[in-house]
Formats: structure tokens, sequence, C-alpha cells
């Protein structure tokens, strides 16, 4: 009955007609789930008898009032290839090609989504590609900020080749390749990925709620979808007063002569001299990555000030929270052209101030478009451009909030247009390869990433597991303790994994790239990946991801840390183990370390004990699986 309520809910939308009798998951080539019923599910008209065969296996549905059925087949082991016959009010759909495996949900952001043909030594990757078993749909990136019940575009799956191959997620399919040495039935791939978006995107409404740190953008969103006007009007509200709490004055309504002066042409500003930074470091060519203001002003006629009209910036990279003559007018996200429709009575004859404060998370930042695209546009087809000198101010170590329905940041966007409409199909797992965009939002990462997987298991499965690959090294490489956005990510994914029976991390902080957000070496994470599925989901006996820290006890001077999951004994390149830290409430410091063969003893105390934290942390602790031991972070016990 949860599964016909689920289907029921989902679907109900969805107006019965002209539409295939099946749901668009079920294809030719399609991988269906083994060992488990075997749900199918689609549309037809009211009250029809639907009749579904698949080999030897069959079963019967009758059309709801709403126009949907669905049905069970009885569990079948691997095999195929099979034929999926569904008959129904006069109509009849065939599938072809069908094997029965085991089928995976690849979901995340860019490192998700980097396809095969951006992987190491990708050429000879894709000319050997010719596993016909492993079969790969890409779900198209859709924000909705309603639910939907089915995809807003076509899908299909399509078969490993050659000529198709390139086009796989590369982590997805390197695992799948792996696990194929390994385990011996077809596999499915479902890659749901959007580079940029953040955890709080691909979790449903109503979990949501119930975390209860979402309620006003959720409120906001709701607005919008109902009055985006209001909802504009309400959005600036709440950011001036989060400003003003968490900021500094007001700059919306400030006299910027003294900001500092921006190129003419503005563009990207990681190329501009003052925000650029060394040729060689992590982020050469991307620049300053956080929130800037811009501001300039712009001088009109009474005739113009009149008129009704409309603000355009161009090209706005990320998200933009702008203002005139110091009233908000809304924001934009993501938008080739950013324009505000102005209220009446806002701009006036002589002088206009226009500002804005934008958010931007990675590279090309800020206004990039020409400057022909920055412009006052008038009812009467004139314009006025904002040619007057730009000027800016950085935001230091602070990130305001972000647009409700913005298509990467916004609330419940990715789980509405992306998960919800797969419906109830049977998967063997989930892969979860996401957290660079959460990088100051760390706090509640752990709570949304359960929160996520709990609403996940309702739709898919009570028990599916999940895989979390933990974000790997990126950015500068730490000469002394210090604080790291980075490891304050990789901590909440190993403690959300630590705290879920049904959920393993995959340790990648030494086969990143400091300078490359994107590292090509897809391959060991699809190699790391099928360890960690070969342990959770397959229950062999092996650690999924190497040593695995599980407490710190003082003794005297010293401090022990004990590990589980230990392959033969611990072990350290190049000598005894490096980059433990013992640290109490203000500060961390190098601790020395001695090996065990389960235990590493510290000298010194303190009141935690850290280990590889940093950005990109070179780190030498590991074991005979030759697997790196991960990052963490725990309180020491007393004595």
């Amino acid at each position: 009955m949860k599964f016909l309520g689920f289907v029921l809910t989902l679907l109900a939308a969805t107006p019965a007609g002209a539409a295939p009798l099946l749901h668009p998951m079920f294809q030719d080539h399609a991988v269906l789930q083994r060992d488990q019923p075997i749900r199918v599910y689609g549309q037809a008209p009211r009250g029809a008898e639907i009749k579904i065969q698949l080999g030897n296996a069959s079963a019967t549905a009758r059309t709801s009032a709403n126009g949907q059925w669905n049905a069970t087949l009885p569990a079948m082991t691997a095999g195929g290839p099979y034929t999926l016959q569904v008959t129904g009010a006069g109509e009849s759909q065939t599938v072809s090609d069908v094997l029965v495996g085991d089928v995976f949900l690849c979901t995340g952001q860019s490192n998700m989504a980097v396809s095969v043909r951006r992987t190491n030594n990708a050429e000879a990757e894709i000319a050997a590609a010719a596993d016909g078993a492993i079969r790969h749909m890409t779900i198209d990136r859709v924000a909705s900020p309603t639910l939907l019940n089915v995809f807003s575009g076509p899908v299909s799956w399509t078969v490993a080749s050659p000529q198709t191959v390139g086009d796989f997620s590369g982590s997805c399919f390197y695992f799948a390749r792996e696990l194929r040495k390994r385990v011996n039935t077809p596999i499915g791939l479902v890659t749901a990925a959007w580079g940029g978006t953040r955890d709080r995107g691909w979790v449903s409404e109503p979990s949501l709620r119930r975390l209860g740190f979402f309620n006003d953008d959720l409120d906001m969103l709701a607005l919008y979808g109902r009055d985006p006007a209001a909802a504009s009007r309400r959005w600036d509200a709440a950011w001036e007063s989060w400003w003003r709490a968490n900021g500094r004055g007001e700059p919306w309504k400030e006299n910027t002569a003294s900001w500092s002066l921006a190129p003419e042409a503005l563009g990207p500003w990681g190329e501009w001299p003052a925000l650029s930074l060394p040729e060689g470091s992590a982020e050469s060519g991307v620049g300053f990555v956080g929130q800037l203001w811009l501001s300039t002003n712009v001088t009109l006629t009474e005739a113009q000030a009149v008129q009704p009209a409309t603000l355009e910036f161009g090209r706005a990279n990320e998200e933009e929270k702008s203002w005139v003559n110091g009233i908000g007018i809304g924001g934009t996200s993501q938008q080739p052209n950013a324009i505000h429709v102005l209220p009446r009575g806002l701009l006036k004859a002589g002088d206009n101030s226009v500002t804005l404060n934008i958010f931007c998370s990675w590279r090309n930042c800020g206004l990039t478009g020409p400057a022909s695209t920055r412009l006052i546009r008038f009812a009467d087809g004139s314009s006025v451009p904002l040619d007057r000198p730009w000027r800016y101010k950085p935001v230091e170590a602070l990130i305001a909030p972000q647009l409700p329905w913005g298509p990467m940041h916004g609330v419940g966007l990715q789980y509405n247009g992306m998960i919800a409409p797969i419906g109830p199909y049977g998967f063997k797992a989930a892969v979860w390869y996401q957290g660079e965009s959460n990088l100051y939002f760390a706090k509640n990462y752990q709570a949304t990433l359960s929160a996520m997987m709990a609403d996940w298991r309702k739709q898919f499965g009570a028990g599916l597991p999940f895989l979390i690959v933990q974000i790997p090294n990126y950015g500068p490489i730490p000469t002394q303790p210090g604080e790291s956005l980075w490891s304050d990510v990789r901590e909440a994914q190993r403690k959300t994994a630590e705290a879920d029976a049904r959920a393993a991390l995959v340790v990648t902080f030494d086969i990143g790239d400091p300078k490359n957000l994107h590292p090509p070496n897809k391959q060991e994470i699809g190699r790391r990946l099928s360890i960690a599925a070969r342990r959770l989901v397959y229950g062999e006996t092996l650690a999924p991801s190497g040593a695995r820290a599980t407490a710190a006890r003082r003794s005297g001077g010293q401090v022990t840390v004990s590990f589980a999951d230990v392959t033969g004994s611990l072990l350290a390149y190049n000598g005894p183990p490096n980059a433990f830290e013992l640290c109490d409430a203000s500060s961390c410091r190098w601790a020395a370390a001695t090996l065990g063969r389960d235990q590493v003893t510290l000298s010194g105390t303190g009141t935690r004990v850290r280990y590889c934290w940093g950005d990109s942390p070179v780190c030498t602790l590991t074991d005979a699986s030759g697997l790196p031991a991960g990052p963490f972070e725990i309180g020491i016990m007393p004595q």
C-alpha cells in the first residue's frame, strides 16, 4: 500500500491520453533491478485493465481514477535480454533488449557529471568500452519549484560502446566497469547530476520542512509559485534583514565614491588585477570567490524617469541581488540576461544609483557580458547605457542567503525536477558525489544529507544503500594547522556515513588535484567506489575505504587513537605518520605519532584530535590495502 500511495501521489497530476503506457524509465535497453520485486508503472485511461509481461513473469493492474497504474512483477535473477510487453485500453507498448541486473543512481554535482571524455586517458578508455551489459541513462538538469511527476524532456537508455560511452558519467562508468570484474551481472546507471548544486536542492519539501533550517526559504518558494512579484519583495526584506544582522551597514544605500574603481569593461572579476591570484596558485584564473558589491550611477531625464522601465545587466554570474536608489528590486540566478522590471516611481530625474551584491562560487564571476548588455530600457523603446564608472567592494568571510528559486542554490528544486520524476524505480544503491558547493554551509550538511537519504529511501526502497564520495583535495597545501572549509565538509560527510549503517564513505583527499576542481582521475574514484560497494552492498569481508578512526583516549601525556577496518596493520609512507594535530578549544598543533597495529599514539594532550586537515592535505597513514586512512576530527576521552 505504501508503494501504491507513493505512485498515486507522485503521478497524480499527469493527464492520461496519448502518452505511452509505460513510464519513460522503461525503454529499450533498460536494466531492471534483480532479486527484488520489479515495480512497473505508467498511465492509461481511468479504469483500464493493464497486462504486463516480462519473460515468463506477468502481472495485471487497473488504472486508478487519476489515470495511473502500477504493478509488481516477481523478483527475477540476473539475465536477459527480455521483452517487456504492456497492453491495455486498446493500446500496446513493447520495450526490447531489457536486462535484469543491478541498477545504481549516480547523483551529485560537477564531479559526478564529468564525462568519460574528460577523464584521464579518455581516448583509449573510450576505444576499449565494449561491454554491452553496462547501460546508462542521463536525466536532464531541471530545477522545478513544483513537484514534477514526469521528466521535462526525453530520456533513454544507452548501451556502452566506443560510440556512446564518452558521454557517460566518468565516475559512474568506471565504477560499473570495476564492479563488473567482481560481480557477474548487467549494470544499469542512472545519472542525475548538476554542477554547482547544494545538497538542499536534492531534498523534498516535506523533509526540508522537518529540518527547520530552510522554512523561510520554502515559504518564499511557495509564494513565488503563486505571486513572483510578492516573493521578490519578501526576498528583498529577508536579504536586507540578514545583512543588517550579519554584515556591516547598508551598502545598497552608501555613497560608493570610496569603493575601488572597477575596470571599464568589467568582465570576470577574477581577471581584474586587484582580485586575480598568482599564476600557479590553485585558483589561478579563478580569482576572488565569494561575494562582491558593485555599484554605478545613471542620469535620467524627467521624460525617461516617468516611463515603465526594465533594468538589464546581461550575464550575471552566479547570483545577483540588486537595488535602485536604495530600494530592493529582487535578484536573479544563472540568467543569460538578468532583467528586473522597475516599479513605477522608483526612478527619478537626475542621478540614480544602481547597486548589486553578486555571489559566485567558481569562475567567470560578476557581470561578464558585453558592456552593451547593461542598460535601462524604457517603454518607448529607448535605453540608457550603464556606462559610468563602476565601483566595487569585496565581502570578506561572509556568504549571504541565496535565492530559494535559484536553479543551483535553491531549495528542493533538483528533487522536484530530477529525482521525483523517476518514480519508484528499483535501485541497488545510490552514489552521492557532492559537497564543493556546500563549503560555506557545512554546519547543516550532515543533517541535510541524512534527510535526503531518508527521503530517497521512501521513494526507492527502505534499505537503499548510499556510497558517499568524500570531496577531494583542492586548494593550498597546509604548512601549519589551520581551519579549512573543505575539511568541514569532509568531516560532515564522514559523520553522515558513520551514523548510517546503510552508508559507506569513499575517501579521495589523495587523488584530487590542488589546482583543478575537477580532477580527471575518475578511474580511481570508480575503483574505490567498487570496493565500498563490495563491502556495503554485496557483503564482502573487506574494508570499504581504508582504516577508520573510532576513538581517542588520553593516558598521561599521550593520546591513543584507535582504528577499525584495518587491513593487516597500520602503515605510513616515508617514515612516521604525519598530519596529526592535537587541539584545544582555540588552537591546534602538530603532534608526533607512533604506529601500532590498529592504533596511533600521539605525544601531548588536548581536547580533540584532527588528522589530515586542510584544503589539500598531504597525509601518509595507510594499511596493507593501500587505501588512505581518511580525515577526521574526534574528541579525546579522559583517562
